[in-house]
């Protein structure tokens, strides 16, 4: 009998689609993200009409625009077309750096003191913007602190972005964003 390989990339994304559908009906649209958006907005305390708020918005319009254009989208995306456009806008860079724009205005939005850093706290208050109960997914902050300070520095946080959509080791930091995947 043949085994299937896992395609780690695949169950991050399977993950990330899961998180995204925030109303479960099986496909993302722009609803989802302004959701989402709006449970980052509470979950720091931040007002529309903060600069960070702001700064996140447009990024995940952007974001949302280059997943369309990526998957000739009509307003919505099933999983195969979430995975196929992540895919492509990851690597994709012509119009919209994805990766690195997302990531720091997220990072932006969860730095809540602007030290320039992400404390246990404010990781904490991301596993709920994104409704992540694993167990185990705090261990993502320790194994992200790679200096072992108590904190996650911007390059801490930007790398383990690039690992969750460019690494294929489903136990890299940034592969446990969503907790421990493929088990």
């Amino acid at each position: 009998m043949a085994t299937a390989t896992l395609d780690p990339i695949a169950v991050k994304l399977d993950a990330m689609f899961n998180a995204t559908d925030s109303d479960g009906d099986g496909y993302v649209d722009w609803s989802d993200y302004q959701r989402i958006i709006d449970r980052y907005l509470s979950a720091y305390n931040i007002s529309r009409e903060d600069r960070r708020a702001q700064a996140l918005t447009a990024m995940y319009q952007m974001y949302w625009m280059e997943l369309l254009r990526h998957a000739d989208g009509t307003g919505r995306l099933d999983k195969e077309q979430y995975h196929h456009a992540n895919r492509a806008a990851s690597v994709d860079i012509s119009r919209f750096n994805m990766v690195e724009g997302l990531s720091h205005a997220i990072f932006d939005v969860m730095d809540i003191d602007g030290g320039n850093t992400i404390s246990k706290d404010e990781f904490q208050r991301y596993l709920k913007v994104w409704d992540i109960t694993s167990p185990d997914a705090v261990e993502a902050f320790h194994e992200m602190d790679l200096d072992g300070d108590g904190t996650i520095s911007r390059h801490e946080f930007i790398r383990a972005v690039r690992e969750f959509f460019y690494s294929p080791n489903l136990n890299s930091p940034g592969s446990l964003l969503f907790g421990h995947l493929g088990r």
